[in-house]
């Protein structure tokens, strides 16, 4: 049975949450610490947009593109920033506009009408010119001066959780990044984006945007599969007629396990047709279209950054590192090296950041207490760690970063971060049970400590807690999440969550003998 709290959960990733917040302080170019790679980066981008636009109808770039390369070369982070959120606010409201305008009687509204035209054609060419090489080029230069060119103080501690994770991955595989951090910082420093060099990057989170699918192909169809039209709409198709399944199930069998994920919007209209809308939806198709490049690249590695659980992968992946690679081969268990491995990866990693103190068998209670000493009290009286801790951002994808391998081990014991339900033969029993549950419950701990204003962190361990029969430790980690919130809307969710785990608890109470 699914919590209000594991409901609330994917509803937070499919927002959006999984989406590492950058700085946004300008910055000049020359004082990043990896100035020159972004040069580079600035130069390979502006003379892709160019030759795109040399092939267009429009012959030439949009004003705002040439605008953001130019701001790009000054390493002008606020008009990069104020240029990219006009452009977005033009789409949104092209989008919303009528496509009918009413019938011009007199003379004045006949020229009225034929101005309308006049603007109208013109917002047409525009909108063309947001989809595309040159506007995927726009969107990496933001992307990438947003995490890596917006503030010197914070930029160099992405730049080198960007670098090491290129440096995990072999030459010549295929990687998905798909936070923005995790998708921008490996753009930017890899050897060549354009070229593939040294492995091909690209995001799961547009799999489904037709103009992405042919920007990649203008890249790299030379040399890996990139999915057509027809395996664009096989995926939709195939979603569609599994979501009517799922969802006559729930309507036929509505004592069973919901098989309709938390937060995936489907329905049946008046007609009898299947409706689907939302990120949860979205991500599924795109999960699919990934699917197909994993099926055709046999003789190549698959690494991934993740964004949203793509359910499929779960069965084949692994910890590497900061990141998580994709076998071709699904595992029937976990290797105790790779496990090992990992544990001793993260353990390592974090004492720079939090200090030696959390270990295997740090309890919840100290955790939270550090974290009301530290992030709440800004207290560092014999804080060994590193101070950015509590003001940076690069914390929270740290946390990100953690949690996601944290959910590979709860994976295996039948907790699926998507809301899906796991295959029964895939649930790890016995010992190779027990194993899994220390070592989802040790990386969502470090989770939390990294991040305990992150309601991606709280509400995964929080679910874990609860799933492993220790509400009252859930309910401790909420109440201190509450007190770490950095905002009002994520200390309302924190307190949403802490009624749930009360009446939870509550339940459990009346529910034991002799009560």
């Amino acid at each position: 049975m699914r919590t209000a709290s594991q409901n609330l959960l994917i509803t937070i990733i499919a927002l959006g949450l999984f989406v590492s917040g950058c700085s946004k302080k300008p910055t000049p170019l020359d004082q990043s610490p990896v100035s020159g790679q972004l040069k580079h980066f600035i130069a390979e981008k502006k003379a892709q947009a160019n030759a795109a636009a040399a092939t267009a109808e429009e012959k030439e770039m949009l004003p705002e593109f040439q605008t953001i390369f130019a701001a790009a070369d000054r390493g002008d982070w606020e008009t990069i920033s104020n240029t990219f959120d006009g452009l977005r606010q033009f789409s949104e409201s092209y989008s919303k506009k009528s496509a009918s305008t009413p019938a011009a009687t007199s003379w004045i509204g006949k020229i009225l009408a034929k101005l309308r035209e006049r603007l109208s054609k013109g917002d047409e060419a525009k909108m063309r010119q947001l989809h595309g090489t040159q506007w995927e080029d726009v969107k990496e230069v933001w992307g990438t001066f947003d995490c890596l060119a917006s503030d010197v103080a914070k930029d160099k501690y992405f730049a080198t959780l960007g670098q090491d994770i290129i440096g995990s991955i072999p030459a010549g595989s295929i990687y998905f990044g798909g936070s923005d951090p995790g998708r921008w910082t490996v753009t930017a420093l890899q050897t060549s984006h354009v070229k593939g060099d040294p492995f091909f990057t690209l995001t799961q989170n547009a799999m489904c945007d037709p103009t992405y699918l042919e920007y990649l192909r203008s890249m790299y169809g030379a040399r890996i599969y990139i999915p057509t039209a027809n395996d664009s709409q096989k995926c939709f198709t195939d979603y569609m007629e599994d979501a009517q399944r799922r969802i006559l199930h729930d309507q036929s069998s509505p004592n069973e396990a919901k098989r309709v994920k938390p937060g995936e919007d489907v329905h049946v209209d008046a007609n009898g047709h299947v409706q689907v809308s939302g990120q949860v939806a979205v991500m599924a198709i795109n999960a699919e279209m990934v699917k197909i490049i994993f099926d055709h690249e046999t003789n190549r590695e698959f690494y991934v950054e993740e964004s949203f659980p793509l359910d499929w992968m779960y069965p084949y992946l692994e910890p590497h590192g900061l990141i998580m690679k994709i076998d071709h081969q699904p595992w029937a268990e976990l290797p105790d090296e790779t496990i090992h491995k990992d544990h001793e990866f993260w353990t390592k990693r974090l004492v720079p950041i939090l200090g030696d103190w959390l270990k295997d068998d740090t309890s919840v209670q100290e955790i939270c207490a550090f974290v009301e000493k530290v992030y709440v009290k800004h207290d560092f009286n014999n804080f060994k760690g590193d101070r950015r801790l509590v003001s940076d951002d690069w914390p929270q994808w740290m946390s990100k970063l953690r949690g996601s391998i944290g959910g590979i081990y709860a994976w295996r014991i039948g907790i699926a971060s998507s809301g899906a339900i796991v295959p029964t033969n895939s649930i790890a029993q016995g010992e190779a049970r027990d194993r899994m549950v220390k070592e989802a419950d040790f990386a969502y701990r470090q989770a939390f400590a990294l991040c305990p204003h992150s309601p991606e962190a709280v509400y995964r361990y929080v679910n874990f807690l609860v799933n492993q029969k220790r509400t009252d430790d859930a309910l401790t980690v909420a109440e201190t999440a509450v007190k770490a919130a950095r905002d009002k809307s994520s200390a309302d969710q924190f307190g949403y969550l802490i009624n749930n785990l009360k009446n939870t608890r509550a339940q459990e109470s009346a529910n034991r003998p002799g009560n």
